[in-house]
């Protein structure tokens, strides 16, 4: 069997953080500030500790200190130019976060992302309301963002659904010169200013061309998604569907099952069709469920016969990979996608800074139970 494998480019964290704030920044004199949690990716340390070195608060070891000050010096970090400029112009910034989904365990991720922002920009002066969803609720998403319009935010941050009243808001804010970022999903036929997230697609290939290969020479797939108006579920069925039938012409790929990030649901799919399909030999989640589809397995003595590939590094996930339920599991930077939206409507509001990319990709991860400390 030929093993394909996706070329990722690795390269230190600093190195990394470095670039990326030179991508974020440009040059001239307009220039994004450079973020604590740039200056903790350059330093390979948590955006926690280098508030306490920059701050000298808490307790840190002295050596750690004296590099992350270094580091936050070669990046040009100046902490008090927003906030004297955002005091001297008197202008009250307030920004709006919607998060859907949020009882989800990669949300989790997400809205800690979302809550440092919070505190890192209220610092310099803003105020930052986040809201949260329990689940994918296009008009409670559409009533937030009226509520978060009425207490005066000047920009606002939403992970969406696929809905026309949902879009038609985001335009009228939009025309309203109210900028939104959605994050984590998409409206890419909007007038949001941009996205933060996993290029969904993209991840869905990966995972098709990962089953490819593990798969043996004939049997079947099933597909099991979280919500079908959500942009990235839907985003990544697509780019699995499309790579693995180019791919494995030798397997059939059942029709596509929705959770809705429920792992009842999941586990009552993944028995049906286990019952129903002998040769069923793979399972890819776009979305959550997946100890659903591991109870299900193992309840049925399955679970080294079917290869199972999710999403997001959660605990029980990589536990579920420790223990070889899961053969792959594809990280997304779920931190990242709550932290950025904020910073850039910060820069965008008080600084008129646009972003540089009307995509900002988070980095796709592949793990094996044998590389999970990388």
């Amino acid at each position: 069997m030929t093993i394909v494998f996706m070329v990722f480019i690795i390269k230190d964290k600093k190195t990394a953080a470095i670039e990326h704030v030179h991508d974020c920044c440009g040059q001239g004199g307009n220039e994004m500030a450079v973020t604590l949690q740039q200056i903790a990716e350059a330093a390979g340390v948590s955006r926690g500790t280098v508030d306490r070195a920059l701050n000298n608060r808490g307790r840190i070891n002295a050596e750690v200190a004296d590099r992350i000050r270094k580091i936050a010096d070669e990046m040009g970090y100046q902490p008090n130019r927003a906030g004297r400029a955002l005091a001297m112009s008197k202008r009250s910034i307030t920004i709006g976060v919607i998060i859907q989904a949020a009882n989800t365990p990669f949300m989790e991720k997400v809205i800690e992302g979302a809550e440092d922002a919070k505190a890192e920009v209220e610092r310099l002066g803003a105020d930052v309301i986040i809201r949260k969803i329990d689940d994918f609720d296009a008009g409670k998403a559409v009533a937030a963002m009226y509520e978060l319009k009425e207490k005066g935010c000047n920009g606002i941050a939403v992970v969406p659904v696929d809905d026309e009243k949902l879009k038609a808001t985001v335009d009228e804010l939009a025309d309203a010169e109210i900028p939104v970022i959605t994050f984590n999903s998409d409206i890419e036929e909007s007038k949001r200013l941009c996205f933060v997230g996993q290029d969904t697609y993209q991840s869905g290939r990966v995972a098709a061309g990962l089953m490819a290969d593990i798969l043996p020479a004939s049997g079947k797939v099933l597909v099991i998604s979280g919500y079908p108006a959500a942009y990235g579920h839907k985003n990544r069925t697509k780019g699995f569907l499309k790579e693995f039938a180019m791919l494995r012409e030798d397997m059939q790929v059942l029709d596509v099952q929705y959770a809705f990030d429920d792992n009842r649901m999941a586990e009552m799919i993944t028995n049906g069709m286990l019952k129903e399909y002998e040769d069923l030999t793979g399972i890819y989640l776009a979305a959550s469920g997946v100890q659903g589809v591991c109870k299900a397995l193992n309840d049925l003595g399955l679970a080294d016969k079917v290869k199972v590939i999710s999403n997001d590094l959660t605990a029980q996930n990589v536990q579920y990979l420790e223990e070889g339920k899961i053969r792959f599991l594809i990280g997304q930077d779920g931190y990242r996608q709550g932290y950025e939206p904020v910073m850039i409507l910060f820069e965008k509001i008080f600084d008129g800074k646009e972003p540089e990319k009307e995509f900002a990709y988070t980095e796709i991860v592949i793990k094996t139970k044998y590389n999970l400390a990388f």
